[in-house]
Order: C-alpha cells, then structure tokens, then sequence
C-alpha cells in the first residue's frame, strides 16, 4: 500500500484529468498496460530486496562498477526529487482549495508535515496512517463517480483498445511516468524488509515470495482502480462538455456548479490526504537512494538516511516558490520521471538477472523476455515523447 499511495499522488491526478478532459476515455488503455507493467516490475524488485535483504539502491552500489554506479543513484535521487515536489505541490493545491492558504505557505505546511511523519514516528505507525488515506481516497472517488453520468460502454473500450490521439503523447507518456515510478521501484525493495526473516531457509524465502505477489497484485488493483475513476470522472464531468482544464484549482471549482459542493470538498480532502502521504513516500524512496551511494540501508536513524530525505525535500519546496503554472509544473514532473524510468528499470533487470546476485532466484529466461519487453515498451515510448516534443518546434 506504500507503493500504491505513489501512483495515486497529485501528479497522477493532473495526468489523470488531462487525459480524460482532454481525450475522454481514450487514455485509460495507458493505465491499464502501466499497471501490468507495474505489477510485474514491483514484484521483481521486491523479489530483489526479499533474496538479497538488500533494497535496489544498495545492491545497485554493491554490483555496478562505480561511474555507472554513481549515474544510476544520482539521476534516481533528482527522480525522487521530482516526484516530492508534485507529492508537495498537489497538497499545497488542496489546502488552498479548502481554506484558500497561499500555496507557498501550504507547501512549507506540507512539507512539514511530512518529514514529521518520517523523522518522529515508526514505519509502522506510517504504514498505518497511510492505508487509512488510501481507503479514504478510494471512498472519495467512489463517491464522485457515483454523482456523474459515466458511459460505461466507453470506458470499458477505454481500458483495452490503444489509441494516440494528435498531441496527446505528452499527456500519454505523463500517465505512464504517473503509474510507473522509479522512486517507487527503490521504495519496494527497501520497504519489504520491514518484516525481518531467515534468508538462509528456502521455505521462508518462497513463502515470503508468495505472499508479496498477492499483495503487491492487490494493492496495484486498487492504484489502478483509482487512477481509471480520476480519469473517468474527468471525461463525464469536462471532456462531455467540452470543458478543458488547466489547473487542479479549476477543476474542483469546475465541479460545483456541475456536481454540487459535496462533490468539490470530497475532491480537495481526498488531493489534501494523497498529496501527505505521497510526499512521505518519496522523502523514504529519496532516503533509501541516498543511503544507498554510500552501501547503507534505510534507517531514519542513520545520518545518511537523514541527509537523503532532506536532500529529496528541501530541493522539491524549493521549486515550488519558483514555478509559474502548479498544474503544467505537475504535468511534467511526471514527465521527467518517465524519462529516469529506463535508467531504472534496466539496472533492476541486469541485478535480478544475476545469479552473482540473486542465486537461484535469478530471473527465468521468460521473466528476462518479459522485463526487457517492458523496458523495451518504455524506451520507446520515451522516444516518441522527444519526437512530438521536436516536431511541435
């Protein structure tokens, strides 16, 4: 639920409703295939951190010779950093909503707040705050798509027919950087260590194996399940009515007159709670990179893990107070993310492939087919993305 709370961030929220205002339900087939792809690239870093006992970042110091090494965790660091800052940004928004704060105050608050959390209580004090958030955001946007008009019919053609619409492959490319996030990936092989067992019995490390599937599959469902009514409730609420939107702002204040402000409050409290416990995550994901290019674990303890997550958060309110447009400023950060996300993903896979690493849990010749697709799919993607950013030149 940790990696889940990742994907429903603010920057999945302006993604999200820039794709269905903008192209209606066209865009969903890209939450579903990021969500695939996410379910199998979670679990394999997972499968890293339960082998191993080391998280990504630390096996990535341990195994990479030191330039490629040092490439890989510093472009994962500005990564966690990007994504802090949407985590920030979209909290600041919503305080603004409900009680028309400045932003810039709101983002100091939120700020605040977050490193709290991570500095003053125990991860399992976190975890907990967390699954309550994420149950809260699910309810809100149960409720909204409860108040609009969804043509269902759409929707499902949505979710399993690919579609490119002209000058969507921006908003295409922010949804995947939305969904699958390579802070996330650190974050996965750190956090699943919380739960200490026996690496040197086979039975313990199989079951520890099953039981994470079934979690990482479960909570991923419920990211995708959030993520698809973000943008569904955007198509039946702006795209059918031919109503664009260019902030998170005037999106909820778009939905009073159209659902009532019931609908507007639920839609700021449930921004308000993704983008607090979001921006926790991310101030862990930067902690566990940054201790990683020095070979140490998390540890909210250790001075490493300390400077990482202040490295992560302070940068990200940082330029907050520097940008014009909040909503664009999201747009793109996830962005930015897609574009770190190969980095990423293909140090993941040359690590789990590695019998030097892994034993004989390494990667089968099918997982390797199926991970180098993925990243494969992803490179290209970025590709096209550089391309449609070219060509509108």
């Amino acid at each position: 639920m940790l990696v889940a709370v990742g994907f429903i961030d603010p920057g999945n929220w302006a993604s999200n409703i820039a794709a269905g205002a903008r192209y209606g339900y066209a865009l969903l087939w890209m939450v579903t295939l990021s969500t695939v792809m996410l379910v199998i690239l979670q679990h394999n870093a997972a499968h890293l951190g339960i082998v191993t006992g080391k998280c990504l970042a630390e096996a990535t110091a341990e195994h990479l010779r030191p330039a490629l090494r040092s490439v890989v965790l510093i472009t994962a660091v500005f990564a966690a950093v990007s994504t802090a800052m949407a985590e920030i940004l979209g909290g600041a928004i919503a305080l603004e909503m409900l009680f028309k704060l400045p932003m810039k105050i709101g983002a100091l608050l939120i700020t605040a707040v977050a490193l709290w959390l991570q500095f003053s209580n125990s991860y399992g004090k976190i975890e907990k705050i967390i699954i309550g958030f994420v149950s809260v955001i699910g309810a809100a946007f149960d409720f909204e798509l409860r108040v609009v008009g969804v043509s269902w019919r759409e929707a499902a053609a949505g979710w399993f027919t690919p579609a490119f619409p002209p000058g969507a492959m921006p908003v295409i490319m922010s949804v995947l950087g939305a969904v699958v996030m390579p802070h996330n990936l650190f974050l996965h092989s750190e956090i699943i260590q919380s739960r200490q067992w026996n690496l040197a019995d086979e039975q313990v490390i199989k079951k520890q194996l099953k039981y994470e599937f079934g979690d990482t599959l479960f909570s991923m469902i419920i990211g995708w399940a959030i993520n698809s009514a973000m943008i569904i409730m955007a198509a039946a609420t702006f795209f059918s009515r031919g109503a664009e939107v260019t902030e998170l702002d005037q999106a909820q204040i778009m939905l009073k007159p159209l659902l009532g402000n019931g609908a507007s409050a639920v839609f700021a409290v449930a921004l308000l709670l993704a983008g607090v416990s979001s921006s926790v995550t991310a101030g862990m994901a930067g902690g566990s990179i940054f201790s990683g290019l020095f070979s140490k674990p998390f540890d909210i303890a250790d001075r490493h893990t300390k400077i990482g997550t202040l490295v992560t958060m302070l940068p990200a309110v940082a330029v907050i107070f520097l940008i014009s447009s909040p909503f664009q400023g999201l747009i793109y950060s996830q962005t930015l993310l897609s574009v770190q996300l190969p980095v990423t993903i293909f140090t993941l896979i040359r690590l789990t492939s590695s019998k030097k690493v892994m034993g004989k849990y390494a990667n089968t010749r099918l997982t390797k087919i199926t991970l180098w697709t993925i990243g494969g799919v992803v490179t290209l993607l970025n590709a096209a993305l550089l391309i449609s950013y070219f060509t509108a030149f």
